[in-house]
């Protein structure tokens, strides 16, 4: 195991934690127009994501500045070939914030931030798992690495199918914390959106899975071929088993939330494994060579630098977000915050 592969597990470790951690925020942004059907059901969403969300973005950006570090070919490419879908996520993160913090300063601008709200959740979910897509099955790169494309080549069928599995399994991971955290009405709203979601997800990653199979039979291979594969394939399932079996349940909403999360953990898994060695496959371009961990990565004492510093800062991080859990755990009011 070198200390690129070993980075290469951290840096899907990071952004696997904020999909489950960020991810029911961006998903209860999304439903928030259809579930906040009054002005006491639109706080308890805002306030159930209002303490930890900015929070939860941290994991975003230290998988982010690892990729930076630990490899800067990979980081210049997708950063560049990537630009205007970084950006659209970017301002759609900018958007959500700004519209929670500045929805209740001024009732003439309700409309509009609870608007913001839904958009600046609904394009990061949506282009997140686009760009998954296309890191899956590949983008075309010359021989140094660099991107070919277009933006528009970034939306082929394979990658829009998985950007909207992505985001059916973002608004259910939503729904779910939503049922965790809420009473009354819209609980039992949550809960159906929950149950739909869950089952819409789940018709859309079969499709994923054959369309993986059939046009990206590099990646399915490589899952199949390995006892890592397996493993998170049996890790998904077994989520997948363990939130039906609560999702219908009574008091059972907590235990279908972590049943979600390890849903979650089971299909990046599957993603990581699939695509490794690659951190990016090149596509369409023979004289081009994939951007390989151990091709794209810093040196090896660049590495152990910032191994060192990811052993005493991650504890850290995961602390800190124990506690901020901790301590606004329970079902959420109106009135417990400003938002």
């Amino acid at each position: 195991m070198t200390l690129a592969n070993i980075w290469f597990f951290l840096i899907a470790f990071l952004l696997t934690g904020y999909v489950i951690l960020d991810g029911f925020d961006l998903g209860a942004g999304v439903l928030y127009p259809f579930l906040g059907r009054s002005e006491e059901d639109m706080a308890v969403i805002r306030a159930s994501i209002g303490p930890v969300w900015d929070g939860n973005e941290v994991w975003l950006i230290t998988g982010a500045g690892a990729i930076f570090a630990a490899f800067p070919m990979v980081y210049a490419m997708t950063f560049s070939g990537f630009y205007l879908a970084i950006m659209l996520v970017l301002f759609g993160l900018i958007l959500r914030a700004v519209s929670l913090e500045f929805r209740h300063r001024d009732t003439s601008w309700k409309a509009v931030w609870d608007g913001a709200l839904f958009v600046g959740s609904l394009v990061p979910a949506l282009l997140v798992g686009v760009a998954l897509g296309n890191v899956i099955r590949g983008v075309p790169m010359d021989a140094q690495g660099n991107y070919i494309g277009t933006f528009l080549d970034l939306l082929n069928p394979y990658s829009l199918l998985v950007g909207v599995t992505g985001l059916a399994l973002i608004v259910q991971h939503g729904a779910a914390w939503l049922a965790v955290k809420s009473e009354g009405t819209l609980h039992a709203r949550a809960l159906a959106w929950r149950r739909a979601s869950f089952w819409t997800c789940a018709v859309l990653a079969v499709a994923t899975s054959i369309a993986t199979i059939v046009g990206v039979s590099r990646a399915s291979d490589l899952v199949l071929g390995r006892w890592a594969g397996w493993l998170f394939i049996a890790v998904a399932v077994v989520g997948i088993l363990y939130t039906v079996l609560q999702m219908y349940r009574k008091g059972g909403e907590l235990k279908s939330f972590l049943g979600s999360a390890l849903v979650i953990i089971g299909l990046a898994g599957i993603a990581a494994v699939g695509n490794f060695p690659d951190m990016v496959p090149a596509r369409g371009t023979p004289e081009a060579t994939s951007l390989t961990v151990e091709r794209a990565a810093s040196g090896d004492l660049t590495l152990l630098v910032m191994l060192i510093i990811a052993l005493l800062f991650v504890p850290l991080v995961l602390i800190y977000t124990a506690i901020i859990y901790r301590t606004f755990w329970g079902k959420t009011k109106a009135g417990d915050a400003d938002y």
